[in-house]
């Protein structure tokens, strides 16, 4: 029997924990230092048993995951290493960087167990194992940073375990591995929290930046409400990859400014050309780093129960609407609907549906 720990049984444990048990020859048990969340992943039946003894869950654990905040990585690697760990045992993390926790595992005794990085790249606008999905990995790319000293069994056995998550496996060595996943996800964040909180400066002395921000502006920002103490965790240990990625930003938008200063409309337009043919380029329906939005919006007359009666086709169909939200609706001015789905699956269903039935929608 393989024997499964995990730390941390949130959004991306659960689902790690979902996908692996009940597979044949597969126990999974959870580990919580509060003994009201192991009584709740195992009430859940996202575990097949949970503890809240580190002794008991590293003892005979032939995988150990730790899904904690990066901030927590290197205070469990300690206590993890100080019990014996079985021959072979495979320990591994969830960490969106990887370098620094390489480094710190590298420092330890871990017998002859070994520590072999990894990053799932999906998440979800909700946290916590109530969360967790069967197929939150499905299709995402799930990176590991393998040791050049790591042996290819042993990589290999990491592997067709995570196979049963039906992601992507790819491997990269650490270092590479922050620097693109800065680029793609560190930065974006950083870029998108300074953006809002300029426009907060704006509208502390006038208020029509917020009332005109909604929509467009709050789409395309929506990434500035991450968890602040797990953002800083991540942006401290990046620091040094984020502070190069912030000169070449700097540099860009420097760019940007000489050419208006310049009044250069061919390379404005030549700028705005360049960047939308690589974007086209990027595979649409990929789950990434930032998780993607499935919405769509319809134009629907203010008409009373109008709502409801979209709310019900829809369930009547079988579709799962996670969230609606009035854009605009006034007397004799039709509103703006937008319907949120969890898959791409659901929003083109919902799409087909009601423009079956006549409705409006778009993307």
């Amino acid at each position: 029997m393989i024997k499964v720990s995990i730390f941390g049984v949130g959004l991306i444990g659960g689902s790690i924990a979902l996908c692996l048990k009940g597979k044949p020859g597969i126990k999974v048990t959870g580990y919580s230092h509060r003994a009201s969340s192991v009584e709740k992943y195992v009430q859940r039946g996202v575990v097949d048993e949970g503890t809240t003894s580190i002794e008991e869950a590293v003892a005979g654990a032939d995988f150990i995951f730790l899904c904690m905040p990066v901030g927590n990585l290197a205070e469990y690697l300690d206590k993890i290493s100080a019990y014996p760990l079985k021959p072979g045992c495979i320990i591994t993390d969830v960490g969106s960087t990887k370098a620094s926790v390489a480094a710190y595992a590298r420092s330890l005794n871990l017998g002859e167990a070994c520590f072999i990085g990894g990053h799932p790249m999906a998440g979800s606008e909700r946290s916590g194992v109530e969360a967790a999905s069967y197929h939150l990995l499905e299709n995402a790319f799930y990176v590991l940073t393998p040791e050049k000293s790591t042996s290819p069994e042993a990589l290999n056995r990491l592997k067709e375990l995570l196979s049963h998550t039906r992601a992507n496996i790819v491997t990269l060595d650490a270092d590479s591995h922050d620097n693109v996943v800065g680029a793609i996800s560190h930065l974006p964040h950083i870029i998108a929290v300074a953006l809002v909180n300029q426009i907060k400066g704006y509208n502390d002395s006038n208020g029509v930046y917020e009332n005109l921000a909604a929509g467009g502006f709050r789409d395309i920002t929506r990434i500035a409400s991450g968890d602040p103490p797990l953002w800083r965790d991540i942006l401290l240990d990046n620091r040094d990859v984020l502070l190069r990625l912030l000169r070449d930003w700097n540099t860009e938008m420097a760019k940007f400014a000489n050419q208006l200063e310049a009044m250069d409309g061919e390379a404005v337009e030549q700028a705005f050309r360049e960047a939308g043919e690589f974007r086209s380029r990027m595979p649409e329906r990929r789950k990434g780093m930032i998780h993607s939005v499935y919405d769509c919006y319809m134009d629907v007359p203010d008409h009373p129960g109008i709502i409801g009666r979209i709310a019900t086709e829809l369930g009547n169909s079988g579709i799962n609407l996670s969230n609606l939200q009035i854009i605009e609706s006034r007397e004799d001015v039709p509103g703006t609907l937008r319907l949120s789905f969890r898959s791409q699956e659901q929003l083109d269903l919902a799409i087909a549906l009601l423009g079956d039935r006549g409705y409006d929608v778009h993307q």
